[in-house]
Formats: C-alpha cells, sequence, structure tokens
C-alpha cells in the first residue's frame, strides 16, 4: 500500500513538473560563506544530488544554486521507515557581497566532492 502512495506521488511530481515549471522549492539546502584576502568560497550541502542535475546562476546580487534530488527509494517492495534528508526541487539564493569592494569577483573554481559543491570566486587583478 505504501508502495503504492509513494508511486502515486511520483506520478503527481512528475505531472506537476510538466505543467507548472516554476513550482516552489521543496527546501534549501545548508550554506557556509568563507571569506579570505583572494576572495569568497561558498560551500553548500548538497547529498545524494548529481553534478549534472545542478545549474548555477550568478547575478550581481549573488548566486542561485538549483536542483533537483530525487526520493532515493523507487521499488514496489521498498518499506520506509524513516525519511529525514531532503529531496526534491531545491534552489537557493545566496546573496553576496558584491559591492564596492568586491566587485572585482569572478567564479574561479566549482566542484562537487562528498556532497559538498565549493564555489570559489577570486578577486580579479587590478581591483
Amino acid at each position: 500500500m505504501w508502495s503504492e502512495a509513494l508511486s502515486m506521488l511520483d506520478r503527481a511530481e512528475r505531472l506537476q513538473r510538466q505543467f507548472f515549471t516554476h513550482a516552489a522549492a521543496a527546501w534549501e539546502p545548508p550554506v557556509d560563506v568563507l571569506e579570505s584576502e583572494d576572495g569568497l568560497t561558498l560551500q553548500v550541502a548538497l547529498p545524494g544530488v548529481r553534478p549534472d542535475s545542478i545549474t548555477i546562476g550568478i547575478e550581481p546580487a549573488g548566486v542561485t544554486i538549483s536542483a533537483l534530488r530525487a526520493f532515493p527509494c523507487r521499488g514496489d517492495t521498498t518499506q520506509v521507515h524513516r525519511i529525514e534528508i531532503p529531496y526534491g526541487r531545491f534552489e537557493r539564493h545566496v546573496g553576496l557581497p558584491l559591492g564596492d569592494p568586491y566587485a572585482g569577483l569572478e567564479l574561479s573554481g566549482k566542484q562537487l566532492a562528498d556532497g559538498i559543491l565549493t564555489l570559489v570566486f577570486r578577486r580579479k587583478e587590478g581591483v
């Protein structure tokens, strides 16, 4: 019975994505922002998110990260006892201090390792 309910929810979620492309995000991942003399490092906790599903948008006001973390159990015989790790579509906007002293920041590196997306912003030379 539980697997039938999950299957119905999965079909409903696919239909919702098909007809409502701007559906609200289901969760927001935690973020760390670290500053050094060279620039800023942004770390985003993304457990179980495939690298090819991540979209990164960079704007003057900050960075937006979005993707979809699929529900981990799809089998008809799976019994779910507890779900605490969030899943579904997420979007997280992080305002970065891109004002006067930081106007020269540019993305110089990105990496997804051990469930952490790391974006490194370095200051441009001469700024």
